[in-house]
């Protein structure tokens, strides 16, 4: 029996046995999956206090019988857990044991945030009438003592905290001076050091002169109670501690308590701060002078101010968090290696970071790898070195560091969770193109209805931390256009991501990311001997030295391939032929020039008749000479096209005869459209960016009746928009943004009525033609200062035109990496 098994030992033990048996429930694909996630998410949330709660009842000899009641429900849980692993998907029992595992995640929520917390602030009472006692009888005697801190002090910082010392400075300005912003957030992913910055700043001399004794220091955590806190505030003053019924009047006795402090500084720290929980920091909002809220949090704020983002540690700061990090209590270092902590030599004599680059400036990493290391004899050393040096994750020998950055992908819901898995399939230090996700997810993920919704799932990652948004253009995207937006990730993060991804048995899991250097597959890929995978999106990212020499491979499921390639020549594997569900396909080159692309007739295959979106960056195409009948749309960027539109003697119409949307983008040597495109009576979208060799559009261009949005922006050698244009009746959207010699629109362009949006800044359009009167749909024009004031003359006829002026707002720092 369970009870019997673990009766003799302390609560914390209890505790831990029970995660430890979830989370091997779930590791056997439990068919209560998702309610044993939820009580795992729990179970983590909570582990630290039940540790310290044990920890303290023994230390301070208080009764443990208070919590006889929850190792009773622990041991009971484990049972429950262990009969779960057992249920069978179409069992009858299924919902029983589903109920029972929810009332038992509400019994454990319930008891720590509410029981457990009103047993501390009792007993924390005892302890202060007890040093009272103490007081009493040492009045007057010349013996010393210490009083035990507050419930709200500050914690001390640990000794060692290099790289803190910028933000430190930057902190302590903000907090010193009087006015400015009265909530501080400082973020940044878990592991990064926002608290250990915090407790730098509650100690740091200027702060302390400021705030003096009206420093507050609370750890809200995932499930914070208002009332508790506040409680922790006032005893921490000796204040009276009344019980309130709700966190309304809780939060109306503390605003009166800080009100009685007058005119004295108030710095209240709310650590760890969710972001469920952005309405608790708003409760604690008061109109008082000198009254500051600093906030740590892994999710930004955006209502309370830009915030400050702890970067994390270069080089320097990070060797001396990592050596710190190795030395053990006794003060003696057993073992240092320069080379392996700092740099390993390659056959290629290519000097690269080693540990410092696994660990990615993550103080949390720093401090793990170091305590794991520590003590430990070179071989050792080296056998970590070949382990992570033959790919395998940092997370599989801590368990620390994954619960720590665990703890933010579950806090996440299933649906943007499955979305930031996906990330995991691009390049760590690469800037991933946000229509290459919009592309991925509207295939695989049906509530990713349009680019619309997939940015506003990118700015809820962001808002968390877990990624970066880079725009190039501030203005752009309001068409719908995102060819400037790209997403970075944090490199630790991403392993976390693919750590996860790859989790499972490879025959299992949704996603398979594989890494190949040279000829060193994965094992379990060149033993695979026909048995197939059943993911749904493939990744394969090889380097300089891959010579595209392909095992086998059964995906049959596959509707996602990702492709990142190094080479001057690649050719797609032949497996692909045979993954009949393929619907996407993104392939790109981070080399230096153009990949040439061969097998690329295999698209065209009877059994690809799936295939419906194709993204191709800085590639080398041959030849369009296959036929695609499903395929929707075709994205080129920084490819080479011109000898495909030239020379092929299949007509792009043929080629793709059902296209809605065809966008080329930097193309550089795109001198003109290729042949059939019009009669490509389908297209709903055309869009033709930054090619600045293109002069001419077609003369059939009127025959693509169905066009709706037409985008021409940066063509600068582009000579004229043509009068067939007008033909285009269903357009509502037109870009010739920086078409430099373009200097007149169409005599007739009043022709399209159903034109919504007009952009033309950067054009050189000295007079506007008069039959814009007759654009009774438009609502918005772009265009530049000299041209406004043209357009502001037809509002008394365009009454629902808007005009916006321009400014210059183009950030191209994101072409550093691309190659031309």
């Amino acid at each position: 029996m369970a009870g019997e098994t673990i009766g003799g030992a302390f609560l914390g033990a209890v505790f831990g046995e029970l995660l430890k048996v979830v989370t091997d429930a779930i590791r056997k694909a439990c068919k209560l999956k998702s309610e044993l996630e939820k009580l795992k998410s729990t179970l983590e949330s909570i582990n630290s206090t039940v540790d310290e709660i044990g920890m303290l009842n023994r230390v301070l000899d208080l009764q443990e019988q208070e919590t006889d009641k929850l190792k009773e429900e622990i041991i009971k849980g484990m049972e429950l857990v262990r009969k779960c692993s057992k249920v069978k998907r179409f069992s009858f029992n299924r919902v029983k044991y589903a109920d029972k595992l929810i009332k038992l995640n509400q019994f454990l929520e319930k008891y720590c945030n509410v029981d457990m917390q009103t047993q501390s602030a009792r007993d924390n009472k005892k302890i202060l009438v007890g040093i009272n006692s103490i007081q009493k009888i040492l009045s007057g005697s010349r013996v010393s003592y210490q009083v035990l801190d507050g419930p709200c002090s500050a914690p001390d910082p640990p000794e060692i905290t290099p790289g803190l010392d910028a933000p430190l400075k930057e902190l302590r300005m903000e907090l010193v001076k009087d006015g400015g912003m009265q909530v501080i957030v400082v973020s940044a992913p878990g592991g990064a050091g926002k608290t250990t910055l915090v407790k730098k700043l509650c100690a740091d001399n200027e702060v302390k002169d400021k705030f003096q004794d009206n420093i507050f220091f609370v750890t809200v955590s995932k499930t914070p109670d208002v009332k508790v806190i506040i409680q922790r505030i006032l005893q921490h003053k000796k204040y009276h501690v009344p019980t309130f019924e709700t966190d309304e009047s809780a939060i109306n006795y503390l605003e009166g308590m800080l009100k009685e402090i007058g005119q004295k500084a108030i710095l209240l720290v709310l650590d760890d701060v969710w972001s469920e929980s952005e309405s608790l920091v708003q409760k604690f909002k008061f109109k008082l002078a000198n009254y500051k809220i600093l906030v740590t949090s892994r999710s930004q704020f955006p209502q309370f101010g830009s915030g400050h983002y702890l970067k994390p540690l270069n080089d320097g700061a990070a060797l001396t968090l990592f050596r710190s990090a190795l030395i053990p209590q006794n003060g003696e270092l057993l073992f240092f290696d320069e080379n392996l902590a700092n740099k390993v030599r390659c056959q290629s004599a290519v000097v690269n970071t080693y540990i410092l680059r696994v660990c990615k400036g993550s103080p949390l990493a720093l401090t793990v790898v170091g305590r794991l290391l520590c003590g430990e004899p070179a071989v050792v050393w080296q056998s970590r070195v070949r382990e992570w040096d033959r790919g395998v994750s940092i997370f599989s020998s801590d368990t620390d560091l994954l619960h720590c950055l665990q703890s933010s992908l579950n806090a996440l819901d299933d649906d943007i969770k499955e979305c930031y898995l996906d990330l995991g399939s691009f390049p760590e230090d690469q800037r991933i193109p946000i229509t290459a996700l919009i592309d991925m997810w509207m295939e695989l993920h049906e509530w990713i209805e349009d680019g619309l919704s997939a940015i506003s799932y990118l700015h809820r990652l962001s808002n968390r931390n877990l990624v970066n948004l880079v725009m190039a253009r501030k203005n752009a995207s309001d068409d719908g256009c995102y060819n400037d937006h790209f997403v970075m990730q944090h490199d630790l993060l991403r392993e976390l991501i693919i750590h996860q991804s790859m989790s499972e048995p490879i025959e299992r899991t949704k996603r398979v990311i594989i890494n190949i250097s040279g000829k060193n597959f994965p094992k379990w890929w060149s033993q695979q001997k026909g048995n197939p995978i059943h993911a749904r999106l493939l990744s394969i990212s090889t380097d300089e030295t891959f010579s595209s020499r392909w095992y086998d491979m059964t995906a049959p499921e596959v509707e996602v391939v990702v492709l990142n390639l190094r080479t001057n020549k690649y050719t797609l594997p032949n497996f692909m032929e045979n993954m009949g569900k393929l619907k996407v396909l993104i392939i790109t080159n981070y080399g230096f020039l153009p990949a040439e692309l061969s097998n690329f007739s295999l698209l065209g295959s009877d059994t690809i008749f799936n295939l419906k979106r194709i993204r191709l960056e800085h590639v080398l195409i041959p030849s369009f000479g296959i036929q695609m009948n499903n395929l929707h749309k075709i994205s080129l960027v920084l490819c080479n096209v011109g000898q495909a539109f030239r020379n092929s003697t299949f007509q792009i119409s043929d080629a793709f005869p059902n296209l809605l949307e065809f966008e080329i983008d930097y193309c550089n040597d795109l001198e003109e459209l290729p042949d059939g495109l019009c009669d490509i009576v389908s297209l709903k979208k055309l869009s033709i960016t930054n090619c600045h060799k293109l002069s001419t559009l077609p003369e059939g261009i009127d025959k693509l009746v169905n066009l709706e949005v037409l985008r021409l922006a940066s063509c600068t050698e582009l000579s004229e928009l043509p009068d067939m244009v007008t033909e285009l009746s269903n357009l509502k959207f037109l870009d010739i943004s920086d078409c430099l010699t373009i200097e007149n629109l169409p005599t007739q362009i009043g022709k399209l009525r159903s034109l919504e949006m007009l952009c033309m800044g950067g054009c050189s359009i000295s007079e506007l033609p008069h039959s814009i009167i007759d654009l009774e749909s438009l609502n918005v024009v772009k265009c530049d200062e000299e041209t406004a004031y043209q357009w502001e003359n037809y509002k008394f006829v365009l009454t629902k035109l808007r005009v916006e002026v321009l400014k210059d707002d183009i950030n191209l720092n994101w072409l550093r990496k691309c190659h031309f």
